[in-house]
């Protein structure tokens, strides 16, 4: 069984909250941090319609936050839908890996914010099972978007979700 968006969200957070607590001596994100919040961010149908289930009010009623920066953000650059945020924005931070193919050899590529990149121990020579490794929940996603979905993926921008963006 698949699941749920909120099952699939929970799975993530687990795997989050390992991350954040081994690198916790890096990780500067706080509340109001919203560097990593910028503007055209789009996601899977299925995540946009949880943030239309649950918060309604705000996408009929309220307005988006200035351009250049997400949609959700409110005056202080907190997130105002913070608890159903989607998955993209639950990993921001971390150190994330994934890997490509170039002339047929695997090749293995790592990021972080530039916030959180100085450490203890160099972004490169963190252990792999210590980073977030994109494609780890990605497959999920996508299948419990086609089984939600006519199995065509679509991405909404967040932006668009508000009746007054």
């Amino acid at each position: 069984m698949l699941g749920s968006i909120e099952e699939f969200y929970r799975s993530v957070d687990e795997r989050v909250r390992a991350l954040e607590r081994l690198h916790a001596g890096r990780l500067n994100c706080r509340k109001g941090c919203s560097s990593c919040c910028v503007d055209g961010i789009t996601v899977s149908e299925v995540e946009a319609e949880n943030i239309r289930s649950k918060h309604l009010e705000l996408l009929e009623n309220g307005s988006p936050h200035r351009e250049g920066a997400c949609a959700f953000l409110d005056s202080e650059g907190a997130c105002r839908i913070y608890e159903d945020r989607p998955y993209v924005c639950r990993t921001q931070g971390l150190p994330l890996r994934w890997l490509e193919v170039v002339e047929d050899i695997a090749v293995e590529y790592r990021d972080i914010c530039p916030l959180n990149e100085e450490g203890e121990t160099p972004l490169e020579e963190i252990d792999s099972d210590e980073c977030l490794t994109l494609g780890e929940f990605e497959g999920r996603l996508a299948e419990i978007e086609k089984v939600r979905s006519d199995g065509r993926p679509r991405r909404v921008p967040l932006r668009g979700l508000f009746v007054n963006g």
